[in-house]
């Protein structure tokens, strides 16, 4: 049997995940954190993107999109809570570009410094969103 870890991931609505995994992979914000059973206690800021969790009992990883958010590694139970998260299965690829075109236009009409950095975090996110689609879509074909 192999090694695992329990993994818990938790949005301001809900809790998304629990249940033991073989490896997470989290967005974190100087790269991708792969977590192993046994990793070393860590605390980090996770930016938009998708977490990867690969869970003993089956072949597909599963995955959950996390608009940001901070990850805690304890040596028996990984954490990740997310300031918003989505079931990958759940993501709206027509909402997530609607989104994008609409960051785009506000970025090229802007009205003043505040639009436009709201503005950037929506791109981002929607940026994110489907390149979280994109690789559910790898995974599963």
């Amino acid at each position: 049997m192999a090694m695992t870890v329990h993994v818990d991931v938790v949005s301001a609505e809900e809790q998304i995940f629990s249940g033991l995994a073989e490896v997470i992979v989290v967005p974190g914000e100087m790269g991708e954190l792969g977590i192993y059973p046994r990793h070393t206690a860590l605390m980090t800021r996770i930016k938009p993107g998708a977490v990867r969790i690969k869970r003993p009992d089956q072949e597909q990883e599963e995955l959950i999109y996390v608009s940001g958010g901070m990850l805690e590694v304890q040596p028996s139970v990984v954490t990740i809570l997310a300031d918003t998260a989505i079931r990958g299965a759940d993501l709206d690829e027509a909402r997530a570009l609607e989104a994008k075109q609409s960051a785009e236009e506000a970025m090229k009409n802007r009205t003043s410094d505040i639009d436009y950095a709201a503005a950037q975090a929506e791109l981002a996110e929607a940026i994110a969103q489907l390149r979280a689609i994109q690789q559910m879509r790898k995974t599963t074909h």
